[in-house]
């Protein structure tokens, strides 16, 4: 009934959200490169996950279970400031949800907050350590949602899972930065079905964009996602950007820059993943 209510109200409350000033034609995530380190553990995790799939070894895993925490931080209490409303960011939870579950991931939300702070509701401008010492909730296994007036040209970026002290930078920066106007029934074109933050939760899981490394080398470090020379645009069915690579280029996988409509899927290979990287660094946190 929730669900219900909630998308009622969302279709009420949509046509009030302003446009972002961003390129409504491209998708664009601004998670940092992962580290040579980093991509030299993804490949560590491949090799025991292909091991154990060879061993007949893979067990089946219990649901895990996500706090989740949810921040807005607005220019003003109008929903043209950024202001989301609890519909819309219910509904983007549902969004999340039916992403991950699939993959025996279930996000389960424990607050949301909302702050009006012009400078801090604009992204790059040197406020992110600032604004999440004052906001950030939970562990480092509960994930930390920011949801942005301006993020510039970016729709969003997130932190890897590494080695976090509590209270060291590394710890307090980790979380995901949206921008507001991707939530499901946001205005901007294309994107505006939540799977921005279904993507950037995947970097916060371990995952790497599909065409991480290109067409050569290990790529994504994930064998059942093709390789792909770039990022799509839209949702072009049959490109096929490594040619001489087995499989067409992955565009509906949640890791791409594909429209939001276009996005379907994490493949088993994925899933393994993010088990490997909740298991060795946020599980029992």
């Amino acid at each position: 009934m929730r669900f219900s209510l909630a998308a009622l109200a969302l279709a009420n409350a949509v046509t009030v959200l302003a446009a972002p000033q961003v390129d409504p034609g491209r998708f664009s995530c601004g998670a940092p490169e992962p580290s040579a380190e980093h991509v030299a553990i993804s490949q560590a995790f491949a090799k025991d996950e292909a091991m154990a799939i060879a061993n007949g070894t893979v067990t089946k895993r219990a649901v895990t279970t996500i706090d989740v925490y949810f921040h807005v931080v607005a220019s003003s209490t109008a929903a043209s400031g950024g202001y989301l409303s609890d519909a819309l960011l219910n509904a983007q939870l549902d969004a999340l949800n039916a992403a991950y579950a699939p993959h025996q991931y279930q996000f389960v939300l424990k607050g949301i907050d909302r702050t009006v702070n012009a400078a801090w509701a604009v992204d790059g401008n040197g406020n992110e350590l600032t604004m999440k010492k004052a906001l950030r909730k939970g562990t480092y296994r509960s994930l930390n949602v920011y949801y942005l007036k301006d993020m510039g040209s970016n729709l969003g970026y997130c932190y890897f899972p590494t080695t976090a002290t509590a209270g060291s930078t590394t710890y307090i920066r980790d979380g995901c930065t949206v921008l507001y106007s991707t939530v499901p029934g946001g205005t901007l074109a294309n994107y505006n079905k939540g799977h921005t933050t279904t993507h950037e939760v995947g970097h916060w899981l371990g995952l790497y964009h599909t065409f991480q490394g290109g067409c050569t080398g290990s790529g994504d470090s994930v064998s059942d996602t093709p390789a792909q020379a770039s990022a799509s645009s839209g949702c072009p069915v049959g490109r096929d950007s490594c040619p001489s690579q087995a499989g067409v280029d992955p565009i509906h996988n949640y890791m791409d820059y594909s429209y939001d409509t276009c996005y379907e899927e994490f493949t088993p290979g994925q899933k393994a993943r993010m088990d490997s990287y909740w298991a060795a660094y946020r599980a029992g946190k």
